[in-house]
């Protein structure tokens, strides 16, 4: 698999190029309540990464960075075991890193986002990258989370679109990819369901809000896992993969003229 921190200094001047795709997962090491472990969003968006870039080899120039684990996750800083940056730290962070990739000849960056409370300072931090580095920018997510309007087909009815953390889909994957990390003997139903009765305020409406993790519960979870399985989990991760797969084709080509 092609992993960019593989390559020595020279080589990298002489493989990469400007049609090169530098793909870089972000994750998170944070609070997933009692039946998950808090590298959760670090172990999904590492699988996501490896197994995206492995499925393009030879297809497409995909380079792979590790995986950032430690990332904006202040939503869950009232709990212990939660690791995280302060947004204007991860910005540095990133800017820095695509400092660091347009110094190599290659041009594209891709962020592969695990973990939702990242996501709108990924989208500040493309068009800071593209205006000052000249990179080409993208921000995907293996799914698009649902408090950004995402949709999981998978998620039961009765969690009424209101799984965004540590619910079915979450743990679905993480009995699939690690199930020995688990404990769904302690797996609850957090769902909040007054939520459901605001048409216009809510995960994916047209009024969003500011939230933290326990305004919805002492648990910290959003969502029903109770009903997770490893079955759903694969089904869901290899879907993943392949809308990750058909994004990738894009974005090795793509202009926006």
């Amino acid at each position: 698999m092609p992993e960019y921190i593989d390559l020595t200094g020279p080589a990298s001047a002489d493989v990469l190029g400007p049609d090169s795709v530098v793909l870089l997962g972000m994750g998170a090491i944070e609070q997933h309540g009692a039946h998950l472990p808090v590298s959760t969003d670090y172990t999904v968006a590492d699988a996501y990464s490896r197994a995206v870039t492995a499925e393009v080899e030879g297809e497409l120039d995909v380079w792979r960075l590790p995986t950032l684990a430690f990332t904006k996750s202040d939503e869950h800083a009232w709990s212990s075991g939660t690791i995280w940056l302060s947004w204007d730290t991860l910005m540095r962070v990133l800017v820095d890193i695509g400092r660091s990739v347009a110094a190599s000849p290659a041009r594209r960056l891709v962020f592969l986002n695990g973990h939702g409370g990242n996501s709108a300072l990924l989208q500040v931090a493309c068009r800071e990258l593209r205006r000052e580095f000249g990179l080409r920018t993208f921000l995907m997510h293996a799914s698009v989370p649902v408090d950004q309007g995402g949709r999981s087909t998978a998620a039961p009815e009765d969690e009424l679109g209101l799984g965004v953390h540590g619910g079915y889909s979450e743990t679905s994957i993480m009995l699939h990819l690690r199930p020995d990390l688990v404990h769904m003997e302690h797996a609850v139903r957090s769902v909040p369901e007054r939520m459901a009765n605001y048409k216009k305020i809510g995960f994916g409406k047209p009024v969003s809000f500011g939230w933290l993790s326990n305004d919805f519960g002492t648990d910290g979870t959003i969502g029903d896992p109770t009903g997770a399985t490893a079955e759903a989990g694969k089904a869901q991760f290899e879907a993943s993969v392949a809308g990750c797969v058909e994004s990738l084709r894009e974005i090795a080509t793509f202009l926006p003229g």
